[in-house]
């Protein structure tokens, strides 16, 4: 197995489950079903289909005989009627009906159909228990104040469950995306060669009311209240592109999350899980990278860019059919949701064993306090000693601008609030300036918001998911 290229989606990063959806035992077991529906729906209906034929196809749902089909593909160049004959090899009564009125897309795109919802299905469930994840997260740490960051500059202070209560609302929306693509997925039923469904009107006697009938049959024995309304012999490939919208929104989500620990990570103030055994770099023996946030990142721009894929072949399809999309599709749409599984799977493992480091909060807080205390200082003076603030602001411009100046030039602290206590002008105790220096006084609404939007937006969902929650994160190296 060492000699050839193996997808390291399958081989390093995906999960078993979302391998077993877009199997080839799921795919060809799953056309082998629908043709066996095909023909139950078709007896209901009067066509002469006997109950012996129809307890053969059960009898052989799922021994495939993968060698029998690759000689008759090498044979006839063509996947589906080389399993049609590879059934009808073990079914020999029910050969004659098999597949009977259907073209090669009633198996391929139906099974593309529910091999997308159950991996909607899956995601949606690793989804939930991030979110559940992020929430403990945040609960934990709603009231820990840190520096925030705009264009990776310091600014006003946040909380760390603040932070985290980000990443969810970011979830929350894929979440809400995810749900509506399920709502619009829709099979393609049983639409002939064409979409006119003329091969099941000439096998009904052009009884229209029984084609219509058929394909609401079809309907629900997928498991789904109605087909797509209208089709060429493929159902629109936007749907696959709206799919893929979904995954690519998750995979943004979870890059903004991976690059914003990553970031943390090298102010030291939170990091990854790390194995007692595991080697940051084969150089470095000190060092503990973000690995598994950088793998987030990796895989995150794979999918982000992997949508493309589904939005050209929707735009480059001809008329009715054409075959350009096959090979392709063969490639984006498993690949996509094997990566966003990964994806997710790391999410979930990395938030579950993350630390936080409250000192390191705190320190680079203090360092950057008395440029971010000034406006609070001003104001105090202003009110509680009768200044003048536009003299006091001259006069804290020139102190900031001298206190970065030591910092950026000569490396020291930051002594912008000694040089204020020296200066009569204030006239501050050194109590006052502690009390004005408060973190907790900086984070405005940060911890009451983390609170609030814990409570009423993202416990009710868990609550209602309740099923969903407490799958184990999968991750293999």
């Amino acid at each position: 197995m060492h000699e050839t290229y193996e997808n390291p989606l399958c081989s390093r990063y995906a999960s078993g489950e979302m391998k077993r959806i877009f199997s080839d035992d799921r795919k060809f077991s799953t056309w082998r079903r629908l043709w066996l529906l095909l023909a139950e729906s078709e007896k209901s209906l009067g066509v002469p289909i006997t109950d012996a034929q129809l307890d053969e196809m059960r009898a052989h749902l799922d021994d495939i005989d993968y060698d029998a089909a690759a000689r008759y593909e090498h044979e006839l160049r063509h996947d589906v009627m080389a399993h049609i004959m590879a059934y009808g090899d073990c079914c020999p009564t029910a050969r004659p009906i098999i597949h009977l009125g259907a073209t090669s897309c009633y198996v391929g795109d139906n099974t593309d159909i529910l091999n997308m919802r159950d991996g909607l299905l899956l995601l949606r469930r690793l989804l939930l228990n991030a979110v559940a994840a992020l929430a403990d997260f945040a609960e934990k740490t709603g009231g820990i104040p840190t520096l925030a960051w705009t264009h990776f500059q310091a600014a006003q202070p946040t909380t760390v469950g603040k932070r985290a209560c980000l990443w969810i609302n970011d979830l929350l929306f894929d979440l809400r995306q995810l749900d509506f693509q399920l709502s619009e997925l829709r099979p393609l039923g049983c639409r002939g060669t064409t979409g006119t469904a003329a091969s099941f009107l000439a096998l009904f006697d052009s009884d229209a009311d029984k084609v219509t009938r058929l394909e609401q049959k079809i309907a629900e024995g997928l498991g789904f209240v109605r087909c797509q309304s209208v089709s060429g012999q493929t159902y629109t490939r936007k749907s696959d592109y709206a799919v893929l919208q979904a995954l690519s929104g998750i995979a943004q989500s979870a890059s903004k999350f991976a690059g914003d620990l990553r970031l943390l990570c090298h102010l030291k103030e939170m990091d990854e899980p790390h194995e007692s055994s595991q080697v940051g770099s084969s150089a470095m023996a000190y060092k503990t990278n973000p690995m598994r946030a950088e793998r987030m990142a990796s895989l995150s721009r794979y999918v982000i860019c992997e949508v493309q894929n589904t939005a050209i072949t929707a735009a480059s399809q001809w008329l009715e059919r054409s075959l350009d999309d096959s090979a392709n599709r063969r490639l984006a749409i498993p690949e996509a949701f094997l990566a966003t599984d990964a994806i997710l799977n790391l999410y979930i493992n990395i938030v579950r064993g993350l630390q936080v480091y409250p000192a390191v909060c705190e320190k680079h807080l203090r360092e950057e306090l008395p440029f971010l205390a000034t406006e609070n200082i001003l104001m105090y003076c202003v009110e509680h000693k009768g200044a003048d603030r536009q003299t006091l602001h001259e006069r804290i411009r020139r102190h900031a601008m001298a206190a970065a100046e030591q910092v950026k030039r000569y490396g020291k602290e930051n002594d912008l609030i000694d040089r204020i206590r020296r200066d009569d002008a204030f006239g501050l105790s050194g109590e006052e300036l502690e009390k004005l220096l408060d973190p907790a006084s900086f984070i405005g609404m940060a911890e009451r918001q983390c609170a609030r939007f814990l409570a009423d937006d993202v416990r009710p969902l868990l609550q209602e998911n309740r099923e969903s929650l407490g799958v184990s994160a999968e991750i293999r190296v």
